[in-house]
């Protein structure tokens, strides 16, 4: 599996201007093959911040996701609201389960 958190700096306003972009971004890449999760979210302590979270099966659809013609329209979004600095690190894992933790409580 491979995780992605990304980090986007930028302002209320930006935000703002981009949530109907957003949310086309995380239904249409919800659609593509290997996407287990990808949901962006501003952090509640700095809403400067928007957090991206992704998980792909592998990184060949992680690679196909950069081509889809959403996230070409979102990127040109993006030219147009621009973001200040984007920080994204990208992880190969596999999913654990803490010793003790209760799974079932989670439910």
């Amino acid at each position: 599996m491979i995780v992605v958190n990304a980090v986007l700096e930028t302002t209320i306003s930006n935000i703002s201007k981009i949530k109907s972009a957003v949310k086309e971004m995380e239904i249409e890449t919800l659609k593509e093959v290997g996407c287990q999760d990808y949901v962006f979210c501003v952090e509640l302590s700095n809403p400067n911040i928007i957090r991206i979270i992704e998980k792909w099966d592998k990184m060949e659809d992680l690679e196909a996701h950069f081509r889809t013609p959403h996230m070409l329209k979102f990127q040109s979004i993006l030219e147009e609201n621009p973001i200040d600095k984007t920080t994204a690190y990208f992880y190969e894992a596999r999913e654990i389960t803490p010793a003790g933790l209760d799974m079932e409580a989670f439910e």
